[in-house]
């Protein structure tokens, strides 16, 4: 099978990894378990091959049919909050994380479960994570299944049993750190990152033996401590590159950020891995860096040994990161013709709305053209490498209201490579923000130190104003061709936070929708051609796959992650339904129940909230709980909507809960070291006030 694959991609680049070259294949194949298996039968790797193009080159499903495509079978999960994970498949089963982190195997003809394992999280960590308790899947070597915990662990799987067979830790627990990124196996290694910037950690990529999980390497992204020693492989370019991009004595204090939080990517033909790192801690670099140098390795890719970790070069998108403009979305590997000549190219659409191409051989930009209407930056200076940025876009002296924010021109969601029609098909979007310097910034550990004012922009009150902000939330599925640098098509949604993409040899491309339904495109000119009603939001990536001569299209579905918990839900929350694993055939003959309908009715309580109570209970609420239950309480229900909470009437409930840590292992920790009793008292006096207003509307 891998034969079919390589010839298929005739005139491109042979791997030479795990099967050593053209030759060895021939004389002794390779196994369907293989991490770098054919895509047809399997999805054997996070993005569909090591080169992370999610692209399947089956045809049974096509254009001329997809009309057709029914659920051939389903599968409930133990689980609500976000359903993130992109499944593999490899020799006829499915294996998925959830939320929780939380693994899952599953017959992938049948979607019988064959066993499950929960690593038991901790309830308490999940105040750590700033983007819900998510887990993007899991990762595949030689009879192993590889997971990521929320709270920091590497686990070892026995891929035909679920029982684990190591585990180890690859955080400081003591630290604030999150682990929510799928791991990467490849060159006998497990690669994997972790999360938490916006509370105030160090960035790092970890290598660890598939056979022992002994530690292999580590390159850490920002400088420490002068004083302190790493004994890591980045040790050396640290101290001759990066730590004199950083000014003071406070970046290290506060952690820096540049987190590996998602993408890692393995390429077979240069025995090398390229990271993606995350924004700074604080965002803003004037607090962090007093408002000095480049900051790397921030917002950047950096190409390392696969084996030592050794630096190889790197290229950094924004150079003095000041926006959240994170580097960690999704890297594809290709060999491409680029002005007469093949060049093997990294292509990358990042947040900040510049789609680049890079050689991978050497880190030389050759193109970085926008995709999305990106106001921070006029363009990249291709001289220079460095974006030339908008007047005012630093907000030192004033508010910047960016067309683009945080949340990204293209956040985690999976875009997909058709590589013969040479076109990269992204889950694009516009959400805007008001960035305002936090005049008062004080580093508090524990909670999220960001430098920015986050309570500077009050809600929309009035039906015109929520309509205008519905308006400018924008969400779109895009066609993008780099090579020509120009759109192709694009097929506009009615809000932003939408699914992963999978392209197919077949004309189409799939994802599915924060509107809760899964989608068909024509991958000519993006004609819909196909839709069905999952019920809840899909996120994750959708993955193909082919038994007994039959093709299978598969996805998770379930809503959350952190922009559904955070932006207020103006239209009201819907409510929770636990996760699912969808398939899908052209014979399929499954149904799913009835959707639930229904919400627990507005709880105000009866008793007189002072004014005054109310106005410090809405800035404790803003501070410590919109997070999660949405912003002025309008929550998406993900979480409970707290208006509705029995616990809003009862003011000893509500004290046990919220600061005796009542629901400690559902992930509603206690907050008695940051709110005191009358905190408490004042949030229920805000949120009962709302619910009686909302109840009385």
């Amino acid at each position: 099978m891998m034969l079919k694959a390589y010839l298929r991609r005739a005139g491109r680049i042979v791997p030479t990894g795990i099967c050593a070259g053209l030759g060895a294949l021939l004389l002794a194949g390779c196994s369907t378990s293989d991490a770098a298996s054919d895509p047809d039968d399997g999805w054997p790797t996070h993005g569909g091959n090591y080169a992370e193009q999610r692209y399947a080159a089956g045809t049974q499903i096509s254009a001329e049919n997809v009309g057709g495509l029914k659920l051939a079978w389903f599968h409930d999960l133990s689980t609500s909050r976000g359903q993130e994970a992109t499944p593999l498949i490899v020799d006829g089963v499915l294996y998925t994380t959830t939320a929780w982190s939380m693994a899952v195997a599953v017959d992938a003809a049948t979607g019988e479960e064959l066993w499950t394992f929960d690593p038991e999280v901790p309830g308490e960590v999940a105040i750590r994570a700033c983007c819900d308790v998510v887990n993007r899947g899991p990762a595949f070597a030689a009879g192993k299944l590889y997971i990521s915990t929320l709270d920091g662990r590497l686990i070892a799987l026995d891929a035909k049993s679920g029982e684990p067979i190591w585990t180890t830790m690859t955080v400081d627990a003591d630290k604030d750190y999150t682990v929510t990124g799928a791991p990467r196996a490849a060159a006998g290694l497990v690669y994997i990152g972790n999360g938490g910037a916006e509370l105030g950690v160090r960035g790092y990529v970890s290598a660890y033996d598939q056979e022992t999980g002994k530690l292999a390497w580590r390159f850490y992204t920002v400088p420490g401590d002068p004083k302190v020693k790493d004994g890591a492989a980045s040790d050396e370019i640290i101290e001759k590159l990066a730590r004199k991009t950083w000014s003071g004595d406070a970046y290290y204090e506060y952690g820096g950020g540049g987190t590996v939080w998602d993408s890692i990517v393995y390429d077979e033909d240069l025995d090398r891995i390229y990271i993606g790192t995350g924004n700074g801690s604080p965002w803003t670099h004037a607090t962090r860096s007093e408002g000095k140098g480049d900051n790397l390795f921030l917002s950047s890719i950096i190409a390392l040994d696969a084996k030592t970790g050794k630096y190889i070069w790197h290229y950094q998108e924004v150079p003095a990161e000041n926006w959240d403009f994170t580097a960690t979305q999704q890297i594809v590997l290709d060999t491409i013709e680029w002005e007469g000549k093949p060049r093997q190219v990294i292509l990358h659409a990042p947040k900040n709305g510049f789609f680049y191409i890079i050689d991978r051989t050497d880190g030389t930009l050759l193109s970085a053209e926008k995709f999305a209407n990106a106001n921070w930056a006029d363009r990249v200076d291709m001289k220079t490498g460095r974006p030339v940025e908008a007047e005012g876009a630093r907000y030192e002296d004033a508010p910047f209201l960016a067309t683009i924010g945080g949340s990204g021109a293209h956040n985690w969601h999976p875009m997909s490579w058709d590589p013969e029609k040479r076109v990269m098909y992204i889950p694009a979007q516009q959400v805007p923000f008001l960035y305002v310097k936090d005049r008062k910034f004080k580093y508090t550990p524990g909670t999220w130190n960001l430098g920015v004012d986050m309570l500077s922009t009050p809600l929309p009150e009035t039906p015109a104003d929520i309509a205008a902000m519905k308006e400018a939330l924008q969400g779109s599925l895009l066609a993008w061709d780099p090579i020509a640098q120009k759109e192709v098509w694009r097929v506009p949604h009615g809000a932003p936070w939408n699914g992963g993409a999978l392209s197919t040899a077949g004309g189409l491309v799939f994802q599915g929708l924060a509107d809760g339904t899964f989608r068909a495109y024509d991958s000519k000119d993006g004609s819909e051609l196909w839709k069905f009603d999952a019920q809840s939001a899909i996120l994750g990536g959708p993955v193909s796959y082919t038994l007994n001569g039959k093709q299978y299209i598969a996805v998770l579905a379930g809503n959350g992650g952190g922009f559904p918990l955070t932006l207020p839900q103006f239209d009201g929350p819907k409510p929770a339904l636990n996760g699912r694993i969808l398939a899908f055939t052209l014979d399929g003959t499954a149904a799913l129940p009835e959707k639930p309908t229904g919400l627990a009715p507005l709880n105000p309580d009866s008793a007189n909230f002072s004014a005054e109570q109310i106005a410090s209970g809405k800035g404790n609420f803003a501070a410590h709980c919109a997070s999660c239950h949405g912003m002025g309480t309008l929550s998406a229900g993900i979480v409970p909507d707290l208006k509705r909470s029995a616990a809003l009437s009862d003011a000893d409930l509500w004290h046990e809960i919220v600061i005796g840590g009542l629901l400690q292992q559902r992930g509603m920790v206690s907050f008695k070291q940051r709110l005191s009793t009358e905190d408490a008292e004042s949030i229920r006096a805000y949120v009962s006030s709302e619910a009686a207003r909302r109840k009385g509307s």
